[in-house]
């Protein structure tokens, strides 16, 4: 081919509907194009300038996470899921008559007083004497309320799921056991701003509802009211403490506490199965380092193309509102 020959394009005519061929010769003799619809151009309506992916961007505002810091946001996950194996393994223990339900009732009744002094400890400094007195008084209401409604409604409890079989419970327990895992709230937000996510709600009432349809398979009405009163400090008052703990306390504590349960749930599960404490020790240790590393990997495939044709975002300055 002859290097002076001149170069066609073909576009579709709008008008008539046929190809209308541009030479380069044609296009040098037009004006350049303007990206404006109100204008009459010299150019068919799906016409594609040269210049058009070169304001092009590629993940501009993508942020890129570093590792330790995305393992210490796992914490909150891991101490969840250790929670929830914890209170599993309880349950199996006192199934089997391995764990006395008295002494797992003072068990909580002295964790109450423990956790309100770190609840104390990690507002101290934001919250008036006269409203840490009102939230002390409610508090104290409130706790002996429902130790008084556990009390009532535990002999329902024990012949709640008389008529179902164990296989159902175990199953619907699990459902729900995963529904709180994956509905609750893991974010360090301000735990004082007074918005609770329906979602943490919902996940609270997941898990009573599990634990009360396994309290149900135990053998006495004491087993019931401990079993129940265990699940209320573990899935109602804990996430509470956990997000003060998350917001106020110091790397150290937050991985002190995360290495602690993780343990302590490790530990429950090896007198009774060392195959299932093995298992769950790795979900522990997986969810911990592996996510995070798999995250920080998955961070190269990010693609995320900005350019003229997105909508536009306005700019609005403090000072002119």
């Amino acid at each position: 081919m002859d290097s002076g020959a001149t170069t066609h394009r073909h576009e579709v005519d709008e008008g008539s509907g046929l190809p209308e061929v541009i030479t380069e010769s044609s296009l040098d003799a037009k004006p350049p194009w303007e990206k404006a619809l109100w204008k009459q151009q010299p150019y068919p309506d799906n016409y594609i300038p040269p210049s058009f992916l070169s304001s092009l961007r590629r993940n501009t505002n993508v942020k890129q996470y570093k590792y330790l810091p995305l393992v210490l946001s796992t914490c909150a996950v891991t101490q969840h899921l250790a929670v929830i194996f914890i209170f599993i393994g309880t349950f199996i223990l006192l199934n089997r008559d391995h764990v006395d339900p008295t002494q797992l009732v003072w068990a909580c009744i002295a964790a109450f007083p423990a956790g309100n002094i770190v609840w104390e400890v990690m507002e101290w400094r934001d919250i008036a004497a006269a409203t840490k007195k009102e939230r002390r008084l409610k508090a104290t209401k409130s706790s002996i309320l429902v130790l008084l409604i556990l009390v009532t409604i535990t002999p329902v409890l024990k012949t709640l799921t008389a008529a179902t079989s164990s296989d159902s419970i175990w199953a619907f327990s699990a459902i729900l056991f995963c529904l709180n895992a994956i509905l609750a709230d893991y974010s360090a937000v301000n735990p004082y701003s007074g918005k609770e996510r329906l979602t943490s709600v919902l996940s609270m009432n997941a898990a009573i509802s599990a634990s009360v349809v396994l309290a149900s398979r135990l053998a006495s009405n004491l087993h019931v009211f401990a079993l129940v009163l265990y699940a209320v400090q573990l899935f109602a008052l804990f996430p509470l403490l956990r997000q003060r703990i998350q917001y106020r306390a110091s790397r150290l504590l937050r991985t002190s506490l995360t290495m602690l349960l993780s343990c302590f749930a490790t530990a429950i599960f090896v007198g009774l199965h060392a195959r299932i404490a093995f298992l769950i020790g790795a979900i522990l240790l997986f969810v911990t380092f592996g996510c995070p590393a798999l995250f920080i990997w998955a961070q190269k495939f990010k693609n995320e193309l900005k350019g003229p044709w997105d909508p536009a975002i306005p700019i609005v300055r403090q000072g002119a509102l």
